[in-house]
């Protein structure tokens, strides 16, 4: 398997093959995430979400797309091989609602990726199977790799916003965990080789936790 495949491999399928040779650790590759609530009708539909991945892990993917234009087939081919891979995660999210998940259609309206910088950013819309009620209404959501090979955080409680027409009606926050001594002792001590336990969603325990509530 070629180093860019396995770069690809652990930003998206979150397999178990190399990342960096001076990867230690978990997590391997860092996201930056920014994300929209999205309401139509006085209803939930969807979340708009912008991924942003750190310089190395960006590099394969600027590589291929070398002095490609923004709206150029290239781009567009590489957007939807990063989609594809993202969509047979779930979008990496999980969305609750009373307890009940929440399911999400597997047809996103629009994605695209484009370089801004030294780095790659991925936009898309994670659409709701059916929408929701927002009026007195308490959801929460977190985006995450339940392996830990990939670390996906907001750098600030603001990036997960909700739009300005629902700001009177809805807030929203973000809480960053707290994982035990032991739960980081852990993910310090896996190899890059490594791969923890399916059952034990290692990523779980570090994912930021996003609470919507609407009155």
């Amino acid at each position: 398997m070629s180093r860019k495949m396995c770069n690809r491999v652990v930003l998206f399928a979150l397999g178990t093959a190399l990342f960096s040779p001076l990867a230690l650790a978990h997590p391997h590759s860092f996201i930056t995430l920014v994300t929209t609530v999205i309401t139509k009708d006085d209803q939930l539909t969807g979340l708009k979400m912008q991924w942003t991945m750190d310089e190395i892990t960006s590099a394969d993917l600027l590589y291929d797309a070398g002095d490609a234009k923004p709206d150029s087939p290239v781009w567009k081919k590489l957007a939807a091989e990063v989609m594809a891979n993202v969509l047979g995660q779930h979008y990496f999210t999980e969305f609750w609602h009373n307890g009940q998940k929440v399911t999400f259609n597997n047809l996103p309206p629009e994605y695209g990726l484009a370089r801004v910088g030294h780095q790659a950013v991925l936009t898309f819309v994670l659409p709701l199977a059916h929408p929701q009620p927002l009026k007195g209404q308490t959801y929460q959501f977190a985006t995450f790799d339940p392996s830990y090979f990939v670390d996906m955080s907001y750098d600030r409680p603001e990036d997960a916003k909700v739009p300005k027409t629902l700001a009177a009606l809805c807030k929203i926050s973000v809480k960053t965990p707290q994982p035990t001594e032991d739960m980081q002792a852990f993910a310090l001590s896996l190899d890059k080789a490594d791969a923890p336990p399916e059952d034990m969603e290692l990523g779980k325990q570090f994912a930021q936790q996003v609470t919507l509530q609407c009155q």
